[in-house]
């Protein structure tokens, strides 16, 4: 993977784990209500998830590479409008209240994991990233030794920092994070990307 993917890749996917969600509703309750130290097993749950998603996508891109490359670029292009339906639904979800989680029960970790994994962004959403920048003709496994560990430090920085917010802000957290603008700026970040990544796949088949 060049340097100019890579960083294309990392604005991407810090967009993508910073937009506020139902991990992020967890994470900042989990710091208002326990501390940053113990809820930092909330943060460990959701990096169980992103480890697991960011396998299950590896082979499933490798598995429509070896089908035919023309698999390969349908899923490309329904990716790239995947995240601008994301964008729109997320424009237009902008001044909704912070989504609402179950009822606190069983262990921090569990739970977090619970909702990290019934996340809908998330299943759709890591399959979405790799279908743009995985590179067909350069053998997946050597690009995940790229892709992974950014995925996951970003992943790691930005629910730590929301779990941090929660554990200094208290409930002010959750209005800075679910902020009307705020989550316009990252839809609107998702359409830009749905269409630059779409038009970049289209320039890579004409």
């Amino acid at each position: 993977m060049s340097f100019e993917a890579w960083t294309v890749f990392a604005i991407f996917w810090a967009v993508f784990v910073t937009t506020p969600g139902p991990n992020a509703v967890n994470c900042i309750s989990n710091g208002m209500q326990l501390g940053f130290v113990r809820s930092l097993w909330g943060v460990a749950a959701i990096l169980t998830q992103a480890s697991a998603f960011l396998l299950l996508s590896a082979l499933g891109v490798t598995a429509l590479i070896a089908a035919s490359e023309t698999a390969f670029t349908i899923a490309k292009y329904i990716g790239a409008a995947w995240l601008i339906w994301l964008g729109i639904k997320g424009w237009m979800n902008a001044s909704k209240p912070a989504p609402s989680l179950p009822p606190t029960t069983g262990s921090i970790y569990g739970r977090a994991l619970a909702i990290a994994v019934i996340n809908p962004k998330s299943v759709a959403g890591y399959l979405a990233a790799f279908s743009q920048f995985v590179q067909p003709n350069v053998p997946i496994w050597e690009q995940m030794s790229v892709i992974v560990p950014t995925a996951l430090a970003l992943t790691t920085l930005s629910y730590c920092g929301f779990t941090a917010l929660g554990a200094g802000l208290g409930r002010a957290a959750l209005g800075a994070v679910f902020n009307t603008w705020f989550r316009r700026i990252m839809a609107l970040c998702f359409i830009i990307y749905g269409v630059l990544l779409g038009s970049a796949s289209v320039g890579r088949t004409t």
